[in-house]
């Protein structure tokens, strides 16, 4: 049992939460990357050739359906020559751009990308012999490196085409939902993709779990005593990428340490011992071990104290050696000063 004053509690950040049964998901990892949609893309280009006179927008620029991007200069004759103004045909991102002020334009070329990023596609590269067993539909927990402290859901659109030969993986295409514009295309993703569900799961959060895979163990709090903490055993069954299924050791409304609990083992026996947090606690004393003391124990403890005091404080028989020693001599040293004395007045 580890035993904390507050002030213990707060460096550790100590977070606790109730073991209760749950619908724990089965689930495979993979790995992937945000990408956009392609019918969510747009290029502007000239159907006439000229040269750009002016560039209203530039990359990463969010414009409307219908916006003016740029204008464009003709090579017919005018004074001023003809003009042409280039609009936005959908609403979004500026992601590409080609454009430069002043610039020759051909009919051919494009001149900037727009990208609308209000949904995504984000692609999983599942090994083949897991791809068998998904479906549309599918769900999966996904978060990208960029926002660590953010986890996205999206469901199967369907599976890519054609496998990689070479890694032997298939594509399998979630679409995000992405009103805020905070994924973008390109990031990186790791995908937890929920093959079923069971119900009933008694689970902790991964982070709870400690140990190695000889010994795993958690901390739960003392139903007794206050910032107390008992390490206990546990036997794992499977996990996901948020929890671990707990098949023995754990019981509902166990209060489990979760942020903290790797700090909580470097703590030894913490900062205030197990006895005086019981004593404390119950108003009577305990052993070191946190077992009660018995009235004998009670009683020797009283009696040994006493005895140990008459021994400090009685007197030895070295002692009484000395002083019977330092008396006769004061007595020899008195007697022949006195007959000193008198031989000088004779």
């Amino acid at each position: 049992t580890i035993v904390l004053d507050e002030t213990g509690v707060k460096n550790l950040r100590l977070e606790t939460v109730e073991a209760e049964e749950q619908s724990f998901e089965e689930t495979i990892f993979a790995l992937g990357r945000i990408e956009p949609i392609p019918s969510k893309r747009a290029v502007v280009s000239s159907r006439i050739p000229g040269r750009i006179v002016d560039l209203k927008v530039a990359p990463g620029d969010k414009i409307t359906q219908g916006a003016d991007v740029a204008r464009l200069e003709s090579r017919q004759p005018g004074d001023p020559p003809p003009s042409v103004l280039l609009k936005a045909p959908l609403g979004g991102l500026i992601t590409e751009m080609q454009a430069r002020l002043g610039e020759p334009v051909e009919p051919d070329k494009v001149l900037l990308e727009i990208t609308d990023l209000s949904e995504v596609f984000a692609v999983a590269r599942v090994p083949e012999h897991q791809a068998g067993v998904l479906a549309p539909g599918t769900r999966a927990h996904i978060r990208v490196a960029a926002l660590p402290a953010e986890t996205f859901e999206g469901e199967l659109l369907r599976l890519g085409t054609e496998a990689d030969r070479e890694s032997g993986t298939l594509d399998a295409i979630f679409r995000l939902p992405n009103p805020n514009g905070t994924l973008r295309p390109g990031m990186r993703a790791e995908f937890s993709i929920v093959l079923s569900t069971r119900e009933g799961v008694m689970a902790v959060p991964r982070e709870a779990v400690q140990g190695d895979p000889t010994g795993r163990f958690i901390y739960i709090a003392d139903y007794e005593l206050k910032n107390a903490f008992v390490r206990v055993p546990v036997e794992l069954g499977a996990q996901n990428d948020r929890f671990v299924e707990v098949k023995k050791g754990l019981l509902p409304g166990d209060q489990v340490v979760t942020h903290g609990a790797y700090a909580l083992g470097f703590a030894g026996k913490g900062s205030v011992s197990l006895k005086e947090a019981l004593d404390a606690a119950h108003g009577h004393p305990h052993n070191e071990d946190g077992s009660e003391m018995s009235k004998e124990q009670i009683a020797a403890s009283g009696s040994g104290h006493g005895q140990h005091g008459h021994d400090e404080h009685g007197w030895t028989m070295l002692t009484t050696f000395f002083a019977a020693t330092s008396a006769l001599l004061f007595v020899l040293l008195v007697t022949s000063t006195l007959l000193r004395r008198r031989t000088s007045a004779a």
